[in-house]
């Protein structure tokens, strides 16, 4: 058997790592939530991934790093903060329809921020610039015509 490359290796360890991560994700996801699908067979799935990479690192007799992100991922159980928050913001649009509108912007405005905190460094991780730049495009082509759509729609 020929030996890897170090850039293999770096390949395999990276790959190892991406699949531990995403696994101690959706084991936070159901820790949070409940044994729920899609997220257990996610999880299987994974795990499956992460025995299949541990073996080729024993087929190569490569020391397999270890699992670094248990107690690192997100953890997705302050469910009360937004339900709370969403109340509080229909309760304001009960009492004073005029600021829809403002509301309406601010969620926008704290969608577009978490996904280009998101998209961002995933799109420079996986060197696919040219395809958020052009998700971006498109969106914002997207929102222009429904903006357009329902303004016709609303006028008299």
């Amino acid at each position: 058997m020929t030996p890897l490359a170090p850039t293999e290796i770096r390949a395999l360890e990276e790959a190892l790592d991406d699949e531990y991560r995403a696994w101690c994700t959706y084991d936070q996801v159901i820790a949070d939530f409940g044994e729920i699908r899609p997220f257990s067979n996610i999880r299987e799935a994974e795990g499956r991934h992460i025995e299949a990479l541990l073996a080729l690192f024993a087929r190569y007799g490569l020391a397999a790093p270890r699992n670094r992100w248990p107690g690192k991922v997100a953890r997705y159980g302050a469910r009360g903060i937004p339900q709370s928050a969403g109340s509080l913001g229909l309760a304001a649009v009960g009492v004073a329809p005029s600021l829809n509108a403002h509301f309406l912007a601010l969620a926008a405005g704290a969608m577009l921020f978490v996904s280009v905190h998101e998209l961002v460094p995933m799109a420079k991780r996986y060197r696919h610039p040219d395809a958020f730049l052009g998700g971006i495009v498109l969106s914002a082509l997207l929102y222009a015509l429904l903006a357009a759509a329902t303004s016709r729609l609303a006028a008299p």
